[in-house]
């Protein structure tokens, strides 16, 4: 992979990591646009994603640390309280898709990156989430989340697995379906995703340094590619937070829905190849 092609695939991560259309989707998509590019792996697109992760930390830097604290406060002072409680819901949130990713590593980074489900799931989802988005209650706020509800936000997190899904497509239609506000099932998909997607990239980081990664395209794409995703990842918060509280999600609905059924008839037509 070209530092050109490491540019472009950082700017499409840091675009689409926060948006309910599927970073994943997106970097097999332009892995194949791409020349000399093919599918960039499972090691490089859990890599760059430290980099959009980072800009989660930064921005929400301050719901982190008082997170952290309460529930350090709840765990060695044994003092109950309202964040620490939090902390809870985000651990137990992340089992889901830390099990799952651990007994489905081998098909996670084979069979289910074939290009047609990735095509049918930007378009299956879309009609999910939309369904919701039009019909679900939308009035609980972040503070009614209850144990049962961390796990089935975890659950529907662990569907990002599957490329096309969408990490915050998938807990903020679990969010929605469970009458939570837009603004608030976003807010929670993004300190969910904190542990379960530094967990993965330092896990494949680990892997890579291990020389055990085949398909991995070199250190110094890959860094090029998570700075960018940052950067970008940084200013996509601010605004896609913007738009969740304002107006529906029909938009990326839209695109979902187009973009999967693109990619399904430039596979009949031989333009893309399912694992290519």
């Amino acid at each position: 992979m070209s530092l050109w092609a490491a540019l472009i695939m950082g700017l499409v991560q840091g675009l689409t990591e926060f948006l309910p259309v599927s970073s994943s989707a997106h970097l097999r998509i332009f892995g194949q646009i791409l020349p000399g590019c093919a599918d960039p792996g499972a090691a490089f697109t859990a890599i760059i994603q430290i980099g959009t992760e980072l800009a989660v930390l930064l921005y929400f830097r301050r719901d982190v640390v008082r997170i952290v604290r309460g529930w350090w406060h709840a765990v060695a002072r044994r003092e109950p309280n309202p964040d620490g409680a939090e902390g809870w819901l985000i651990i137990f949130g992340s089992i889901p898709i830390v099990v799952l990713g651990l007994l489905f590593q081998d098909d996670i980074e084979t069979h289910l990156r074939n290009m047609y489900i990735t095509g049918g799931m930007l378009v299956g989802f879309a009609l999910i989430m939309g369904w919701f988005d039009q019909h679900a209650r939308q009035v609980k706020p972040l503070e009614k989340l209850t144990l049962k509800d961390g796990l089935i936000y975890g659950c529907a997190q662990a569907l990002a697995l599957i490329p096309g899904v969408s990490r915050s497509g998938g807990t903020i239609t679990a969010g929605l379906a469970m009458g939570y506000t837009r603004e608030a099932a976003a807010r929670y998909s993004f300190l969910l995703a904190m542990p379960a997607v530094f967990g993965s990239g330092l896990f494949e980081l680990a892997k890579a340094l291990g020389g055990q990664e085949a398909s991995f395209p070199g250190w110094g794409p890959t860094i090029v590619a998570g700075i960018v995703a940052f950067v970008v990842g940084y200013f996509v918060i601010i605004a896609f937070l913007k738009i969740v509280s304002t107006y529906s999600f029909r938009p990326f609905i839209a695109y979902r829905v187009g973009a999967g059924l693109l990619v399904i008839v430039l596979l009949l037509c031989g333009v893309f190849t399912p694992m290519g």
